[in-house]
Formats: structure tokens, C-alpha cells, sequence
């Protein structure tokens, strides 16, 4: 089992930006990130596709930093394992807002993103009856409309970011430690932001 990634990688540059924003090298990072360590074998099975174009897009990643070769984890050396680098990636507003190609790009990213996590929800609303009793009863899906100030937003989010790396942090301490049963990997998609009505 790889090392934990390091720390959430704050992404500033536009280059770097772009490089992520491809809908395939965004799955392949999210697989890559919940795998720990695979190949460009076993990532095209799970996004079905040739093994050479994702050998191309992993390549493309690890140009710009976002993963990085892992060590083996068979005796075939023939095989490239990767890994992810960081413990999640974050894309600011402010750090994009300064020219129209870089609004635009980020924007672009958000919405890819967004698609993303809904089909994961869709796919995940479709199978839901395949799961046991007590995985139905703890998944959730929630809204809240709270009226707050920019500086409240923003503190609800450091908190809830906490909330989050602390169970993270549990759950991969207890899986180092042995304790993997009934564990699976669970997506928690998180949005607050202004709107009217």
C-alpha cells in the first residue's frame, strides 16, 4: 500500500489547469486517487479505454505534477505504477479571475467536474437497490438553504474541509491497521454558493 498523498495541492497556474481539465484525466485521477497505486492496465479497465491513450494522459498528469511513478508493486517490470501526489487538489476563484482565458478555463473545469459527480450520484441512484440494508440507510442526499454572509460561507467550508480530512485520516489509519471490513469507497460531494431566487 502507497504512503498517504501529501497535502491538498492548491492549483494556481493555468497550464496545470488545463492539463487536468480533460474529462478522461479527470477520471483518471479520481481512480488513480481511490486505487492508491495502479497501472495504466487496470486504470483503462476501469474507464474502458485502450491502455495506450491512458498511458498518454497519465504521462500528461505526472508532467504537471499531479501524480508520479510509484514504486511496484508486482516483479513485473515492465509495468509503470502510478500514484497520486497530493492528498486532493483545490481551484480557487481569485486565483483565475484575472484574465478572460483563465475565468473561462476554470469555469470549464467546474463544470466538467460537476457532470462528473452527478454521474457518479446517477449511477450511483440506479444501483442503489444492489447495495445492503445498512449502505442504503447511510447514504444521503441533502439540501440546505441557510441565508449567510461571505465570511460565514467561508468559515462553513474550512469546517466542513476539516470534518472531512479527519475521517479521512481515521479511515486510512484503520485500513493501514487491518480493519478493512464492510469499508468502501464513499463520494461526498459538497457545493455552497450565492444564488437568487
Amino acid at each position: 500500500m502507497a504512503d498517504a498523498p501529501g497535502e491538498l495541492r492548491r492549483i494556481t497556474d493555468l497550464d496545470t489547469l488545463k492539463a487536468f481539465g480533460h474529462p478522461l484525466r479527470m477520471r483518471l485521477y479520481r481512480s488513480l486517487y481511490v486505487a492508491r497505486t495502479a497501472t495504466a492496465s487496470h486504470l483503462a479497465e476501469q474507464v474502458d479505454e485502450a491502455v495506450s491513450l491512458v498511458s498518454y494522459h497519465l504521462r500528461k498528469l505526472a508532467e504537471h505534477g499531479l501524480i508520479e511513478q510509484a514504486e511496484a508493486q508486482s516483479g513485473d517490470g515492465r509495468e509503470r505504477w502510478w500514484q497520486v501526489v497530493a492528498q486532493g487538489l483545490s481551484f480557487h476563484d481569485e486565483d483565475f479571475r484575472d484574465a478572460p482565458e483563465k475565468a473561462a478555463t476554470h469555469a470549464a473545469v467546474g463544470r466538467m467536474a460537476f457532470e462528473q459527480h452527478a454521474d457518479m450520484y446517477r449511477a450511483h441512484l440506479d444501483s442503489r437497490s444492489a447495495w445492503p440494508p445498512e449502505w442504503r440507510s447511510a447514504s444521503f442526499g441533502s439540501e440546505y438553504l441557510p441565508r449567510l454572509t461571505a465570511p460565514e460561507l467561508a468559515e462553513l467550508s474550512r469546517e466542513m474541509d476539516a470534518l472531512m480530512r479527519r475521517y479521512s485520516e481515521m479511515a486510512r489509519r484503520a485500513e493501514e491497521a487491518g480493519d478493512t471490513a464492510g469499508r468502501e469507497n464513499v463520494a461526498l460531494h459538497v457545493y455552497g454558493f450565492p444564488f437568487r431566487v
